[in-house]
């Protein structure tokens, strides 16, 4: 297990340097540049196109704006919004949580651009159907000479799509919260047997592809976040004086970086590491530039491909900007981040714990929740990642993988785990980015005949 993680870790120090920090947050500020903030002025519109206003049951897709969106959510509305928030806060302190509010911010543009590509240059798969992302709008909008990264991408989707982390830190939510403090030992058995539990419950609904999938999203997403932003809410009612305090600790230690280690500088210094720290965890956190949502919104109903890259921009807002916001004053307003030397779910936990009766079973239901509805969507990312590179017709092996890694991600640490992810999201943004770069003009250009059409409609 120790040189698992050792590899994992040097696999994500080499992933994440300068050039991906440039490619994340420059490309994104780019594409903000480049559309002149169009997609921020239409935020009311996006709600409205996310409400059905527009739907029509004849276009071209799969399904709905919202079941797009809530399948999107489903994966980025998970752990990285529990444990992510409280591993950037454990190691990073309280400013690792501005940095993440710049990634949403950033994010947004670029789930817009890359949400809108995956509509306009869908392509058909081996079997005829036709399918969105990153590796469908690298070959159809930029040709075979480019087929490299739709490739790259596939690859490196397919191992970010298991879902190690959200199986690892809803395996250590049950021994933390439910088994240990009942007088369970928890053993390799244990964990084992709860794997073997998800793989049933995750089995039922992956089977039934991406309209059963979107169908329990839809359901589940809406109810856990307005669950989860209950409960917070209440903590932050219990502790309200302590809430402008930390809310400007998050700003002023964002360039002060007083809580994070001085022994890991990135840049000539630990503001750099801090950066870096948040920027890494914003992106699992919401995903926005990776390729995953893509994915996704490319399945939506609809042949207006700007609708569906404003719904997309959404994404961030809901999962970073307001969730991941939560999370953090949670954690940072009851002291647990520095009164315990927990980490991931476990500081959450300590978080409910601390505040709520029973708060701790609560952050429980949440957990499993969340946790439960992301297995869902990353299935089908991977499966529409293996049925580019071997065909639909052959998709299906990809269960197996996924069923083993459910197992592996149940018995092994939380660092080598989440090590593995940041290294493998790394490299599939890489080639999301590079095409998203490249397309812009294409979609700032659809983007204002779309704007034209819809104020004469108006």
């Amino acid at each position: 297990m120790k040189t698992l993680e050792d590899f994992t870790a040097a696999f994500s120090s080499l992933a994440w340097g300068l050039p991906l920090l440039i490619l994340l947050i420059g490309g994104g500020l780019y594409l903000i540049i480049r559309s002149q903030f169009l997609p921020f002025r239409y935020i009311g519109h996006a709600i409205n196109v996310l409400r059905g206003k527009y739907d029509d049951p004849n276009d071209p897709g799969q399904i709905s704006h919202f079941k797009a969106l809530s399948t999107a959510l489903s994966s980025t509305i998970g752990m990285g919004n529990i444990a992510g928030v409280a591993l950037a806060i454990s190691v990073g302190g309280p400013g690792a949580m501005f940095w993440m509010w710049v990634s949403a911010i950033v994010g947004m543009s670029t789930k817009f651009f890359t949400s809108t590509l995956a509509v306009l240059y869908r392509g058909k798969d081996s079997k005829g159907e036709l399918q969105g992302g990153p590796m469908y709008f690298i070959r159809e909008g930029l040709g075979q000479n480019w087929k490299i990264l739709a490739i790259l991408f596939s690859v490196f989707g397919m191992l970010g799509a298991l879902p190690v982390v959200n199986v690892n830190q809803l395996k250590q939510a049950i021994n933390d919260i439910i088994l240990i403090p009942n007088g369970v030992e928890v053993t390799f058995n244990t964990n084992l047997s709860i794997a073997i539990v998800l793989v049933i419950v995750t089995s039922i609904v992956i089977l039934g592809g991406i309209h059963r999938i979107s169908n329990w999203a839809s359901k589940m997403v809406p109810s856990m976040v307005i669950l989860y932003f209950v409960l917070v809410l209440i903590i932050l009612g219990i502790h309200y004086a302590e809430v402008p305090k930390y809310l400007k600790l998050i700003v002023t230690d964002a360039f002060a970086a007083n809580y994070f280690p001085a022994d890991q500088p990135f840049l000539g210094g630990v503001l750099g590491a801090l950066i870096l720290h948040g920027i890494k965890r914003g992106a699992f956190s919401n995903e926005a530039g990776l390729g995953t949502a893509p994915m996704a919104h490319g399945a939506a109903k609809t042949d207006e491909p700007v609708r569906e890259g404003l719904v997309a921009m959404l994404g961030p807002v809901i999962d970073t900007l307001i969730v991941c916001t939560l999370t953090a004053l949670a954690i940072l307003v009851t002291g647990v981040w520095q009164t315990t030397s927990d980490n991931g779910v476990s500081l959450t936990a300590s978080a409910f714990k601390d505040a709520l009766p029973y708060g701790q079973y609560l952050l429980m239901v949440c957990v499993f929740f969340f946790s439960i509805s992301s297995l869902f969507s990353y299935a089908y990312y991977g499966k529409k990642c293996m049925s580019f590179l071997i065909g639909a017709d052959r998709k299906h092996y990809y269960n197996y993988l996924y069923i083993i890694s459910i197992v592996l991600a149940a018995t092994t640490p939380f660092e080598a785990m989440i090590n593995f992810i940041d290294g493998v999201f790394a490299f599939m943004a890489i080639p999301t980015m590079v095409a998203t770069i490249v397309l812009a003009p294409k979609v700032v250009q659809e983007a204002k005949t779309y704007f034209r059409k819809l104020k004469k409609q108006d």
